[in-house]
């Protein structure tokens, strides 16, 4: 076939697969046919070797001129394609700019996060300094240093979540006590928030949770002084009208022990549901620091005293908020968070 005819034939051809392209992914699949390596301008170019020498020149020009004219076939569709394209996309993304707006929500802080921020403000309304320990301690910090025996069941690998012989999660904040009075010395009045770890979970435990602990050392400190500091922790917290009692227990760390309780918030101590009937609710467990624990941070414990005491945030959080099951806590449902909107603020 005559050269002059297979160009005006390929050109024909680019003029048909123009009126099929529909997308640019398409364009570029024919421009590469016709101008890529390979394609149809190249394939005649390769033909030269075929031509007399004489007519090379002409035979040439004819195919400079053909890739010329397709180049700038390609460009101009390549060009409408484009503004094709965005214009779909411009009419697709169009705002109605006299709609209303949708409306956002405020977010609300999480009854943890009100119920830190009180105890923080009351406590550092009594001189209370925050100190924040380190969650994986030592097993002397956790266990050795508060007095805590080789057999006690809390050291036992189902109830502590161990990561070598000698490190774990800690269990209680009680360990930054050890560590403070380690570092400095009486006076000390410190309160220790922070998350603590232990296996058990149920409606009212989570294998993590947040535990607030304080300690007081000095000369002259005794279970009078505690029992002030809890009255006026229980009157910020629960209402003006609430009392405090302490009853006995036992803490490897403090001696005597005692279990804090306040008359029922609910029912001014009358006998509720939420304090099954007794007109008392369990709020905490506290005590004078044992002696050995005192000489072993280097402490002379005849001359300096001090009390201890410790609390649940959750637990706290759950008794001022009628909250019944701790899992609502965790489970980040919008709905329960809701509730708690104005509160303390808003996020």
């Amino acid at each position: 076939m005559d050269l002059k005819e297979t160009i005006e034939g390929l050109k024909e051809k680019i003029r048909g697969e123009m009126e099929k392209i529909s997308s640019h992914k398409i364009f570029l699949e024919t421009k590469m046919k016709f101008l890529g390596r390979g394609g149809e301008v190249q394939s005649l170019f390769k033909g030269l070797k075929d031509v007399p020498k004489e007519e090379k020149p002409a035979a040439g020009k004819l195919i400079n001129d053909f890739g010329a004219w397709a180049e700038k076939i390609f460009d101009e569709r390549e060009e409408k394609i484009k503004k094709e394209e965005l214009e779909k996309r411009l009419n697709s993304e169009k705002v109605d700019v006299t709609m209303p707006g949708k409306e956002f929500g405020l977010g609300s802080y999480h009854p943890d996060t009100l119920i830190k921020r009180e105890l923080v403000d009351v406590f550092s309304g009594m001189g209370f300094e925050i100190f924040e320990g380190p969650e994986i301690e030592t097993d002397y910090y956790n266990f050795t240093a508060l007095n805590t025996p080789k057999d006690h069941p809390a050291r036992d690998m189902q109830d502590t979540f161990y990561l070598t012989d000698t490190l774990l999660l800690r269990t209680q904040t009680s360990a930054g006590q050890i560590r403070v009075m380690e570092k400095h010395g009486p006076p000390i009045k410190i309160l220790s928030p922070g998350k603590v770890y232990r296996s058990d979970q149920d409606a009212t435990h989570s294998p993590m949770f947040s535990q607030m602990e304080g300690l007081v050392v000095d000369e002259g400190i005794t279970m009078c002084d505690l029992k002030g500091m809890l009255d006026e922790f229980a009157k910020k917290i629960f209402g003006e009208k609430v009392e405090t009692r302490l009853r006995p227990s036992y803490f490897p760390f403090t001696e005597p022990s005692v279990e804090v309780d306040v008359s029922c918030f609910s029912c001014g101590g009358k006998g509720c549901r939420l304090c099954k009937g007794t007109g008392w609710i369990e709020v905490l467990g506290a005590g004078m620091v044992n002696r050995k624990v005192l000489s072993g941070c280097g402490i002379d414990p005849d001359k300096y005293t001090g009390f201890a005491f410790g609390m649940g945030v959750e637990r706290i959080a759950m008794l001022k908020y009628g909250i019944t099951n701790m899992k609502n806590l965790f489970d980040g449902d919008v709905r329960f968070l809701s509730q708690f909107k104005g509160q303390g603020g808003t996020v």
